[in-house]
C-alpha cells in the first residue's frame, strides 16, 4: 500500500533497490545529493547532475523533461553518505515558467524495482521558489527511510546548494544550467495527468506533431498507432554492455528532407512516415490528451509518448523505455520465485530437523503448507507479471508499426513508402530482444549511428542452431544473408554518397548472398577474390585510417586531398579466416579498433570455433565487436540485471522484394548524387 506523505513525514523503506519518480506540469531539472549526518555536501561530486548524471548508487537524467526517473541503489552508497536528497529546478534562461507557483504542484514517488509505489509526495504551497529539495532518503540505526521536505527556494540552485553546504554552489549552479541548455531544446511538454494506474509513468496521450514533422496536430479521437532498455536521453540500463542502448547525440537540421507519403492502419488514422528533422525553434506545443481512463483501468499505450524532440527521438526512447520495463518485471518475477523456493526449502528443512514431525500426519500437513504457500507466492508473482506483460504486449503493438524504417522490420509497411533520406537516423534496428518469460513479446534493438563497434555475425554452430542444420554451408549462408540484410539497412539509411560498402570474399562462397547488393551495383567495387584482393582492400582502408587520423588530430581535418570520400566505410569479411595471414589479421584488428572513430567499419561473417586456430592474435578482434547470430541465441547479456537476452536478427521474408526495391532506390541516388 502506497504511504502518500505530507511536508516532513517520514516513511520506512523495505528495499534497498528503488526509482524516484519525478512528475510535473512543465520540463524540469531534477538532480540528487549525497550528504552526511549533518545535511552536507562536501564536494561537487557529492551530487548527480545533468551534466554528471551518476554517482556511486545514483543516476539522474541527463536534460530536463516533465517526468523523470531516478536509480537508486542504497547499498552502493559509501558509508559516509547519511542522506540522499531529490533536488528539483525550473530551467534558467528559457522561455518557460520561472516560479513554481505558476505550474501543477510537482508529484514524486518512491517505488521499487517493479513499479509499485512505496511512498509518495506532491510537493504543494510553492510560489516563488525556483529550486526545491523534494525529499530525502536518510540513515537511521542501520535502516533507510525517506521524509517529505519540500523546502523551496527563492534564489534557485545556487541558493539550495549553499544552504546544503556545499562551498562550490555557484560554480556547481552555473555548471548544472549549461548542461541544461544543451539539452532543453530535446525536452518535450508534459504527459496528461496522472491517473488511478500509477505503476506507469508513461500515461495515454494523442501524439504531438512537431514543426519538425509538419502538418497539424490530430483532433481528439482515436489514436492512431504511431511512435526511453521510461527511457532518459542519456543512455539506459546497462550502458557500455552488449545489447544495451548508448548514448544521444542531436541530429542536424535539414528543410529539405523528404517527406514520405502516409500509410492507412487498422487504428483509424494515418502513420506519418516523414523523416523526423530538427529546427532550431520552440519545443511542439502540448499534445491534445486522450479521452480520460476509467479509474482502475490501464491507460491505453500511445506510440511517441517519450521524452524527445522529434516523433523520431521519442519512439528511439520509448523503445528503450520498453526494454527497461520488461527487464525490470521479469527481474522482480524471478526474484519472487527465488524467494519463494528458499522460503520453502527453509521450511522444509525445519520440518526434517524435528524428530517429532518426520514421520506421521503432522509433518505430512506441515510439507503440504509448505508448498501451498509456495504456490501461492509464486502464483501472486505470475499474477502480476501477467499484467505487466499484457501492458508491453499492448504498447509493442503500437509501437512496432509506427517505427520509422531504421527502426522497422524488413516487413513493416514503411519500407513501401521508403525514399532515400536526407539525413543520418539516431538509431539502427539490428534485430530483436525476448526473455522466455515474455516470448510474445519483441523489444527492437537499437544502436546508435554511427557505429560505434563493428559486428562479427558468428557463421556457426550453437546450442540454438543444433538440429536446424545438417549442413554447415547453409548456416553460413544464413549468416551472410543476414550481413547482407545489415549492410543493406545501413546503405537505405544513411544519404545518398554518405555510406560506402567494400566486400572480402576470398574464396568467392558468398557470391549467392551477396547477389542483392552486386546487382543493384551499390558496392565500391566487386568483392575482392584471393590473397591480392584481401591485400588491396585492408590496405586501403588502413591508409584511410591512418589519413583520417592524422588530420583529425593534427587539427587539420580541411585540408584532406581533393576528391578524398568522406563517406562512411563498412567492410564486410566473408568466410575468415581463409585467405588471411598474420598481416591481414593485424590489419582488421587495427580497422576494428581505430577505424569506428575515424569513419571505417568492420563486419565479420566468421565462425568462432574455426577461426580459434589464431589463439591470442585473434582474440582482441573477437572482444572488440558485437557479436551476433543468424539464428536466435540467449547470447546478449546486460549487466543492469543480469538478464541473457536471446537474440533475433531481422531478415527479409522469403519471397519478398523488398531489398531489391530498396536497393535499386539507392543506387538510383548514389548515381544522380555523383
Amino acid at each position: 500500500m502506497t504511504a502518500e506523505l505530507v511536508r516532513g513525514q517520514n516513511h520506512p523503506l523495505s528495499q534497498v533497490r528503488l526509482e524516484i519518480r519525478v512528475s510535473a506540469g512543465t520540463p524540469i531539472v531534477a538532480a540528487a545529493a549525497l550528504s552526511d549526518e549533518a545535511g552536507r555536501i562536501h564536494g561537487v561530486e557529492g551530487v548527480a547532475h545533468p551534466g554528471a548524471p551518476t554517482q556511486p548508487g545514483l543516476e539522474v537524467s541527463r536534460q530536463a523533461a516533465a517526468d523523470h526517473r531516478l536509480a537508486v541503489d542504497l547499498d552502493a552508497m559509501p558509508e559516509t553518505v547519511h542522506r540522499v536528497s531529490v533536488l528539483l529546478a525550473l530551467p534558467v534562461g528559457g522561455a518557460g515558467p520561472v516560479r513554481f507557483g505558476a505550474v501543477a504542484a510537482p508529484f514524486v514517488a518512491v517505488t521499487g524495482l517493479d513499479g509499485a509505489e512505496i511512498a509518495s509526495y506532491t510537493i504543494t504551497g510553492l510560489d516563488a521558489e525556483s529550486a526545491v529539495v523534494a525529499l530525502e532518503l536518510y540513515r537511521r540505526q542501520g535502516a533507510w527511510k525517506v521524509r517529505a521536505v519540500g523546502q523551496g527556494y527563492a534564489g534557485g540552485l545556487a541558493e539550495l546548494l549553499t544552504d546544503q553546504g556545499l562551498p562550490q554552489a555557484q560554480q556547481l549552479a552555473g555548471s548544472i544550467n549549461d548542461a541544461v541548455a544543451q539539452g532543453l531544446a530535446r525536452s518535450v511538454q508534459a504527459a496528461p495527468p496522472r491517473t488511478a494506474d500509477g505503476d506507469r509513468s508513461r500515461q495515454a496521450a494523442a501524439p504531438a506533431l512537431g514543426p519538425d514533422q509538419g502538418g497539424t496536430a490530430p483532433q481528439p479521437g482515436p489514436v492512431p498507432p504511431m511512435s526511453p532498455y521510461g527511457g532518459q536521453p542519456s543512455g539506459g540500463p546497462a550502458s557500455g554492455g552488449q545489447g544495451q542502448p548508448p548514448g544521444y547525440p542531436g541530429a542536424a537540421a535539414d528543410p529539405s528532407a523528404v517527406t514520405q507519403p502516409a500509410a492507412p492502419t487498422a487504428g483509424g488514422g494515418p502513420i506519418d512516415y516523414s523523416h523526423p528533422r530538427r529546427r532550431n525553434a520552440a519545443p511542439p506545443p502540448p499534445p491534445p490528451t486522450a479521452p480520460p481512463v476509467a479509474p482502475g483501468q490501464p491507460a491505453q499505450p500511445v506510440a511517441g509518448d517519450a521524452t524527445g524532440w522529434s516523433m523520431e527521438e521519442r519512439l528511439y526512447n520509448q523503445v528503450w523505455g520498453m526494454f527497461e520495463d520488461l527487464a525490470r518485471t521479469t527481474a522482480a518475477y524471478r526474484s519472487a520465485v527465488d524467494f519463494a523456493e528458499s522460503r520453502m526449502d527453509k521450511e522444509l528443512e525445519q520440518v526434517l530437523s524435528d524428530p517429532r514431525s518426520r514421520i506421521g500426519g503432522q509433518g505430512d500437513a506441515a510439507r503440504e503448507a509448505a508448498r501451498a504457500r509456495y504456490a501461492q507466492l509464486v502464483d501472486r508473482a505470475r499474477e502480476a507479471l501477467d499484467r505487466d506483460l499484457a501492458q508491453l504486449k499492448a504498447e509493442a503493438d503500437v509501437v512496432e508499426p509506427a517505427l520509422p524504417s531504421a527502426y522497422a522490420r524488413w516487413d513493416n509497411p514503411v519500407w513501401h513508402a521508403y525514399r532515400v533520406p536526407m539525413e543520418i537516423p539516431m538509431a539502427l534496428r539490428l534485430g530483436d530482444l525476448r526473455l522466455p518469460e515474455a516470448d510474445r513479446i519483441r523489444i527492437p534493438m537499437l544502436v546508435r549511428l554511427p557505429l560505434e563497434r563493428g559486428l562479427w555475425i558468428d557463421s556457426g554452430r550453437t546450442e540454438s542452431s543444433e538440429g536446424l542444420f545438417t549442413d554447415a554451408h547453409a548456416l553460413g549462408r544464413l549468416a551472410m544473408e543476414t550481413a547482407v540484410a545489415h549492410a543493406a539497412r545501413l546503405l537505405a539509411v544513411y544519404p545518398a554518397g554518405e555510406f560506402t560498402v567494400h566486400v572480402i570474399d576470398p574464396a568467392g562462397s558468398g557470391a549467392q548472398p551477396l547477389a542483392p547488393l552486386v546487382h543493384s551495383g551499390v558496392l565500391a567495387g566487386p568483392p575482392a577474390r584471393g590473397a591480392a584482393g584481401v591485400t588491396d582492400v585492408l590496405t586501403r582502408l588502413t591508409q584511410r585510417v591512418d589519413l583520417v587520423q592524422m588530420a583529425i588530430r593534427g587539427g587539420a581535418a580541411d585540408s584532406l586531398p581533393p576528391g578524398f570520400d568522406t563517406s562512411q566505410q563498412l567492410l564486410i569479411v566473408n568466410d575468415f579466416p581463409h585467405g588471411f595471414d598474420d598481416r591481414a589479421v593485424n590489419q582488421l584488428r587495427y580497422l576494428a579498433d581505430e577505424g569506428p572513430a575515424f569513419g571505417v567499419h568492420l563486419m565479420m561473417v566468421a565462425d568462432r570455433e574455426e577461426s580459434s586456430g589464431y589463439g591470442p592474435l585473434l582474440d582482441p578482434l573477437w572482444r572488440s565487436l558485437l557479436r551476433l547470430t543468424p539464428v536466435p541465441d540467449d547470447h546478449l547479456a546486460d549487466p543492469w540485471v543480469g538478464h541473457a537476452w536471446t537474440y533475433e536478427p531481422t531478415l527479409v521474408p522469403p519471397g519478398s522484394e523488398v531489398l531489391q526495391q530498396v536497393l535499386a532506390q539507392v543506387a538510383a541516388a548514389r548515381t544522380k548524387y555523383s
